[in-house]
């Protein structure tokens, strides 16, 4: 197996390409991504500037900013952020019943701790569950695709119904990496294809993201996304630390463990079907931005991504949930592994934005999208998502 010599990228990732030094694309990739987006002093300065921008578009609002929140690491200390330079947040939470006690807690204790007004959409479970079980129909390796486009959708349809202008999110290209397409790729009209072909429930308060929702939000509406620590000197640990020590937060033992479902794609559906590991991707970032070593991460990907003593409990705690006995669920993890190509979806119309509309990227986002870096670093066109 051939591995990064910067990193720990290896060939099980889509499109990787070695150059004479043994060196990835991805690692390149992580390059471009650090140079266009600097911390430090530059870093500092262009965020005081964004800061500036949002203060200035409230117009004596309530609120300035949204900020969706998980109970994780990176929502909740963005919280701290937010409050931290004269920001006016409001909270918004995703409930799709699939939540671990810790997380609500982690939410509740830093939302009163600062006094930021919290909104929770909940949809209903049967909806969700159905989604679920389609997308595991489908034999897709990202099932967790739907609550991904909920979550955008209700954030940016909060913003628009209280007049705000910025969503910021907790997204960070230097802990998490870049994903391969090829793992992770869904969109909206992909989803209303699986669940017409597979789904049993109607879809009253799920509330999708589609083509339609990114030119009325983004366009019309002119609310962006902003990534605070694509700027700001932060790292996971140290931000845990200090969430422990100052709001009583909870960690709930990996990451995006804070969702059940979340953590059951990510640990067993991509990892034992798909021979999928995204630890992968998030440790080579580590590496590269300096959080960890590389031998660290070479060690921790000898582990499996769960504790085999606790995966017999947990799996039988998913498909409870999921109302899945255990051979209906060997059935579907025995068909064919599929791809988002296998299925309809709008993923050309997003590679012509991303190669020949870039003035209307511009336009829509205040920051250059990942996929346009990738696209720009790659020399195949496959690979990068």
């Amino acid at each position: 197996m051939k591995i990064c010599a910067k990193g720990v990228w290896d060939e099980t990732v889509p499109g990787i390409e070695f150059d004479q030094k043994g060196v990835s694309n991805y690692y390149y990739l992580m390059q471009k991504l650090m140079d266009a987006y600097p911390r430090g002093d530059i870093g500092k300065e262009r965020w005081l500037e964004i800061v500036k921008m949002i203060r200035g578009s409230s117009n004596g609002k309530t609120y300035d900013c949204i900020i969706g929140v998980s109970g994780g690491t990176d929502s909740c200390f963005l919280l701290h952020i937010a409050k931290k330079y004269g920001l006016r947040p409001l909270a918004v939470n995703f409930d799709n019943g699939w939540s671990s006690d810790i997380a609500v807690k982690n939410i509740r204790k830093i939302t009163n701790t600062l006094n930021i007004d919290l909104e929770t959409y909940v949809v209903n479970y049967e909806e969700i569950k159905d989604l679920n079980v389609a997308y595991m129909k489908a034999g897709l390796p990202w099932i967790d695709l739907p609550t991904d486009l909920a979550i955008k959708s209700i954030l940016y349809k909060i913003a628009a119904e209280v007049g705000v202008k910025f969503v910021l999110r907790g997204n960070d290209f230097r802990s998490e990496g870049s994903q391969p397409r090829e793992w992770t790729y869904g969109d909206g009209r992909q989803l209303k294809y699986i669940h017409k072909l597979f789904g049993k429930v109607g879809l009253k308060s799920f509330p999708n993201y589609t083509k339609v929702s990114l030119v009325k939000y983004s366009l019309f509406k002119g609310i962006k996304s902003i990534y605070p620590f694509y700027y700001l000197d932060y790292h996971k640990k140290d931000a845990q630390e200090f969430l422990m020590k100052n709001y009583g937060w909870e960690y709930y033992g990996g990451h995006h463990y804070e969702n059940h479902f979340t953590r059951f794609a990510i640990s067993y559906w991509l990892y034992e079907k798909f021979n999928i590991d995204k630890r992968i991707i998030t440790l080579s970032a580590q590496v590269i931005s300096g959080e960890i070593s590389r031998e660290q991460a070479l060690q921790e990907l000898k582990r499996k991504p769960y504790n085999d003593q606790e995966k017999e409990r947990f799996l039988n705690f998913v498909l409870k949930k999921l109302d899945l006995s255990n051979n209906q669920f060997n059935e579907l993890f025995k068909q064919t592994p599929r791809t988002f190509r296998d299925y309809p979806s709008d993923y050309s119309y997003i590679e012509r934005l991303n190669t020949v509309y870039k003035p209307l990227l511009n336009h829509l986002f205040l920051h250059k999208p990942q996929s346009l870096f990738q696209v720009e670093n790659r020399k195949k066109v496959s690979g990068f998502s």
